[in-house]
């Protein structure tokens, strides 16, 4: 008997764990796409509702010629919307997540779609942290590339 009762507790603890990892991992994904999508619309107060600036964070971006950008974070909060996206969409797809406590990192691959139909595509790694019970990006890297 005492068998199956911790056989139970212990199944029921791994389901209730997993199960808050697989929430957990709905949000930051609904933030990503928040994030994607605001840029896109120009909505600078909704992008930068998705950031929390720490002293270590950092944006780095590879562009597809070759050329590195280090993005200075507070350009996330104080965005000029003219400078932002013009329209568009964008899929991600092939999500990679780890969640440690109040932090994660996610990968996954981005196809964006400009305004005229351009398309372009990433390899974005994202570093989050959960403030104020909400999850918030702290810091990313952008590795564009041509498919081949």
């Amino acid at each position: 008997m005492k068998w199956k009762l911790s056989f139970f507790l212990l199944f029921s603890f791994t389901l209730l764990a997993y199960s808050q990892q697989t929430d957990e991992a709905a949000k930051i994904i609904s933030l990503l796409e928040k994030e994607s999508a605001t840029w896109r619309s120009g909505d600078g107060k909704g992008h930068a509702d998705c950031w929390h600036i720490q002293p270590y964070s950092r944006i780095l971006i590879s562009t597809g010629n070759g050329t590195a950008l280090d993005i200075p974070p507070a350009a996330m909060k104080n965005t000029d919307p003219a400078t932002m996206g013009n329209g568009g969409f964008s899929v991600n797809t092939n999500y990679k997540i780890s969640i440690q406590k109040n932090s994660a990192w996610v990968s996954h691959d981005e196809l964006s779609t400009s305004k005229d139909g351009t398309k372009s595509y990433s390899y974005e790694i994202r570093l989050l942290e959960k403030i104020k019970g909400e999850w918030k990006l702290v810091g990313q890297s952008i590795h564009i590339y041509k498919p081949e």
